[in-house]
């Protein structure tokens, strides 16, 4: 799961994909709807047993 949150990490959107999916799909369907911003932080968070 891919989102896209804002200051107070509300999630304004998301984007689903398979497990073994990159990491760019899911961030090149986000970047299309992002608004303007002064600053930008990407975060990448793995959960594995």
């Amino acid at each position: 799961m891919h989102a896209m949150c804002n200051s107070e990490g509300r999630a304004l959107d998301y984007f689903v994909t398979a497990g073994q999916v990159s990491d760019y799909i899911g961030t090149r369907a986000l970047l299309d709807g992002l608004p303007k911003v002064e600053c930008l932080i990407g975060d990448r968070h793995y959960v594995a047993n």
